[in-house]
């Protein structure tokens, strides 16, 4: 019954759109970080083309006064989903407006608390639907020009689309009025508020690029932020239209949902990617904020129609990421790059039955995938008939949704290649075509090299020890020099040694990280030598070669603890928590345990941003330091939003209730839960 009213709301509005044209809409909006509500007036103007006598808005859970007409009363009806307006509407331009009140359930995040003076507020539509805080439309297909007016209390900044038109002060709140110049689809509406600064810079093209940050984080800006310019400028060039919304903001925002969000001109990402230069080696945020800068154009300025057709957002800017990291960081990498994603297609074409064209189709799929087609698409027409058709494809369709043949339109136009197999082949298909892939890879000197090496993998180390040594010894792509590193895992480490320390000689961090991530068992002879890895430039390399040694040289540990006393990694603090937890359990090391323990469980409390929370809930667990406070702290960790935490909380909580002792304890923490918490738990309980 779910699926046909499915079927049914998708027809009628597309029955609606038929007759209605919502053109653009004003609003403004009041936030109480409190309650966490929203309160809003909205001012819709819209074209009747066929006379109708109802119309429908998305709006979920809302309450709704005020509703008028062209400035007179009208009737109304709500179902928890939509705001259903019934009148006489006769063709021409018509005004509704209407109060509101909503507590979103999604869509609209609340982050931090009051009491610690670090809330934040965030949005995300795609997926989740705008209409759960601002009656909108779903529907992708109904775009308009929206111009919002947030009102917060004045210790906040918000941040939104469009450019700020206007910002006034009234006692203790703050009106911000920000204005869109060109329609949008309501998913790619956003709002971020809490304590911000920025810095600004200007493209090529004159477009001012808002960048922020924390005030705790300015000075991890210029690492966070680099290329951002650069990439923008390339992008810009590189597809041949101009970046269209007239700004371009980026904001990082705690506990984020993904990686990142392309709103329309103004992208959110995850706090993971605020880094400083260390941090940049392990996690840059480079490729998300060139993949969401891509959408600006590849999603933003033309809109799939339906999921079949979600390639032509996620595949364009992931081929588009890539082209611009290829600018920055060289022809090697962008092939290792697309070398990388076709041994994932590969492998998950044995299972995935899915092809691109197809609206269930995997992320890997549309992202990974739609990016290899385009590839083979650049290869077989040429670059500049690609860029031509490119260019024609988002002028023609500026502003309005598409398909897939509207693309294919445009390359006809210019080439005469054979669209129907290309299409038969990489995106009706789930094989991936590794053939063909392989043909356009070997075109890369590096690529051959590691052709030659994974031709290599089941023959004995004696028959290939003087290929991997000058290889090695050879300027290739550090990705190379990876797959030796891993092909020695197995190997007596008598008989690999001398490959190792070359490895290590490379002094190229991803190399040598990978050989502190397969050298799990350390020989005293190598112990000196993997030592030097917890100096690396990498907070990822300094994690796993503190572990390994101190995990193998009982003699050293202290030693190994005095030297990493102080740091702290990532924003997620994991060098900090691992270093706790090896001191907590390094005999005679710590005075003072009992300050440790509570330092250590401290970091798993709502303080701290779930990244933390996990990091030092794993430690603890695995440590065995568990208390009452630590298993509340896994319990409400199953009651967030971000679903990766919620799982970790819950799976972890099953493997624990496995032990007649900590289901006791459980069972004695359940009646100090919130309600949200016991609802939880006591589904675990009883399965």
């Amino acid at each position: 019954m779910k699926y046909i009213f499915l079927l049914l709301t998708a027809i009628t509005f597309a029955q609606q759109t038929k007759s209605v044209d919502f053109k653009s809409v004003r609003g403004q909006i009041t936030i109480n970080p409190q309650d966490k509500s929203v309160k809003g007036a909205v001012s819709y103007w819209f074209d009747v083309l066929l006379p109708v006598d109802t119309i429908k808005i998305d709006a979920q859970n809302m309450n709704f006064t005020d509703v008028e007409l062209n400035q007179k009363e009208i009737q109304f009806t709500t179902d928890g989903k939509q705001i259903v307006l019934i009148s006489s509407f006769k063709k021409g331009t018509n005004n509704i407006s209407f109060n509101y009140v909503a507590k979103p359930k999604q869509a609209m995040y609340f982050v931090g608390s009051e009491a610690n003076d670090n809330v934040q507020i965030w949005t995300q539509g795609q997926g989740k639907n705008t209409s759960n805080w601002l009656p909108s439309f779903d529907d992708v297909k109904e775009k308009v020009i929206f111009s919002l007016e947030v009102v917060v209390d004045s210790k906040y900044q918000v941040i939104s689309n469009g450019i700020l038109k206007s910002k006034v002060n009234n006692d203790s709140m703050t009106f911000w009025r920000f204005n869109m110049q060109k329609p949008m689809s309501s998913y790619l509406l956003m709002l971020a508020i809490g304590k911000f600064e920025k810095q600004t810079q200007q493209s090529n093209s004159g477009i001012p690029l808002e960048m922020y940050y924390e005030p705790k984080d300015k000075s991890k800006f210029e690492p966070t932020y680099r290329y951002s310019k650069r990439m923008f400028d390339f992008l810009e060039k590189e597809i041949g239209v101009k970046y269209p919304w007239g700004i371009y903001k980026q904001a990082p925002v705690r506990e984020f949902l993904y990686a990142g969000m392309e709103n329309t001109s103004a992208t959110l990402f995850n706090t993971r990617y605020v880094v400083d230069n260390k941090g940049f080696e392990d996690r840059s945020y480079t490729n998300v904020n060139a993949h969401e800068l891509a959408h600006q154009w590849f999603g933003n300025l033309v809109t799939a129609e339906s999921s079949k057709h979600h390639w032509l957002q996620e595949g364009f800017a992931t081929y588009y990421a890539l082209l611009a990291e290829r600018e920055i960081y060289g022809e090697d990498y962008f092939y290792s790059k697309l070398y990388e994603s076709a041994q994932q297609l590969k492998f998950a074409s044995r299972t995935d039955t899915i092809p691109v064209l197809n609206a269930k189709a995997s992320s890997l799929t549309f992202y990974q995938k739609g990016a290899w087609a385009l590839f083979v698409l650049h290869e077989a027409i040429g670059d500049k008939a690609f860029k031509k058709a490119v260019k024609s494809y988002l002028k023609k369709h500026s502003f309005q949704t598409v398909n897939t043949q509207d693309f294919f339109n445009e390359i006809k136009k210019v080439s005469d290649y054979d669209l129907n197999n290309f299409s038969e082949v990489w995106l009706e298909t789930a094989i991936f075509n590794t053939q063909h892939a392989n043909t356009l890879l070997n075109k890369n000197k590096s690529i051959q090299v590691l052709f030659e090496v994974e031709k290599l993998k089941n023959k004995p180390l004696s028959e290939k020890e003087y290929f991997f040594t000058k290889t090695l010894q050879s300027d290739v792509c550090f990705s190379v020099k990876e797959a030796i590193v891993n092909q020695l895992k197995e190997e007596d480490f008598q008989d690999k040694s001398a490959l190792l320390s070359l490895a290590l000689a490379t002094k190229n961090v991803q190399v040598r990280q990978i050989v502190a991530a397969t050298v799990n068992e350390i020989p005293e002879s190598f112990r000196m030598e993997y030592e030097t890895l917890v100096d690396d430039k990498s907070y990822q390399t300094q994690e796993t070669a503190l572990y390994n040694l101190w995990n193998n040289f009982s003699e050293q540990r202290s030693e190994y603890l005095d030297k990493s006393k102080d740091w702290q990694g990532f924003n997620d603090y994991n060098l900090r928590t691992l270093w706790l937890s090896l001191a907590l359990s390094t005999s005679g090391y710590a005075v003072d345990k009992e300050a440790l323990v509570k330092e250590l469980i401290n970091y798993s409390s709502t303080n701290y941003e779930a990244n933390t929370i996990q990091n030092s809930l794993e430690k603890l667990l695995a440590f065995n330091i568990i208390n009452d406070i630590v298993l509340k702290n896994l319990v409400s960790a199953t009651t967030h939003h971000m679903w990766q935490f919620s799982k970790f909380g819950r799976d972890n909580i099953r493997k624990l209730l496995k032990n007649k002792e900590m289901r006791v304890s459980f069972e004695r923490i359940l009646p100090n839960l919130n309600e949200t918490e016991q609802f939880q738990l006591n589904r675990l309980l009883q399965e």
